[in-house]
């Protein structure tokens, strides 16, 4: 069996990382969604284990302070971080865990864990981008222009990454992050039990 691996794809918003990522985990049922701890509240439907890790602010300060995250942010008052344990357990049974991430979680990520192969998704233009953020009706023209700005800003961060993917056509940008992942799986370092099988 390969070795598993944390996939991190990121990029600045109005990329399409959501929608992309609800792709790959439809067409590719093995692969493992990274579930995300949080001090807010569940919403109806919501699972604990499923959709996030519910935990009071108390418990995710400990958690800081043990070093369980991967990454951690505050957003919008509230507390999200990635389990190590989760992604770590996972990778352990040979799993692939898919983390959708902004730009800054993902330079967390690769500083506390660098071993995580880093897909940094694109769109084919600024103005595109632009387009995508306003179509969503969910921002004020001064939050449009500000999601903007920091994109240009997050692009001076993608030699960070080991890929660039273009999501001009969602299905064409999943398809090449699928060939990322079959590419990755074949790398030696991940085949090293079963080059060692060989050889006895």
């Amino acid at each position: 069996m390969s070795k598993g691996f944390l996939l991190v794809i990121s990029g600045p918003s109005g990329a399409g990382k959501g929608t992309v990522c609800r792709r790959i985990l439809e067409r590719n049922k093995k692969l493992v969604f990274s579930v995300s701890a949080t001090t807010r509240l569940p919403r109806r439907g919501e699972k604990e284990g499923v959709n996030y890790f519910f935990v009071d602010e108390e418990k995710f300060n400990k958690m800081i302070e043990d070093g369980d995250f991967l990454e951690y942010a505050n957003v919008h008052g509230n507390l999200y971080g990635t389990p190590k344990k989760f992604v770590l357990d996972q990778i352990e049974k040979g799993n692939i865990v898919i983390l959708e991430i902004d730009v800054q979680g993902a330079l967390q990520v690769k500083q506390s864990y660098p071993e995580a192969v880093f897909v940094f998704l694109l769109p084919p233009s600024m103005s595109e981008l632009k387009n995508r953020i306003r179509k969503r009706r969910t921002e004020s023209e001064d939050d449009i222009d500000l999601r903007f700005k920091n994109a240009f800003e997050e692009l001076k961060f993608v030699d960070e990454y080991d890929y660039i993917v273009i999501n001009d056509e969602v299905i064409e940008a999943v398809q090449k992050i699928e060939i990322i992942i079959e590419a990755e799986k074949l790398k030696v370092k991940r085949l090293r039990n079963i080059i060692d099988s060989i050889m006895k």
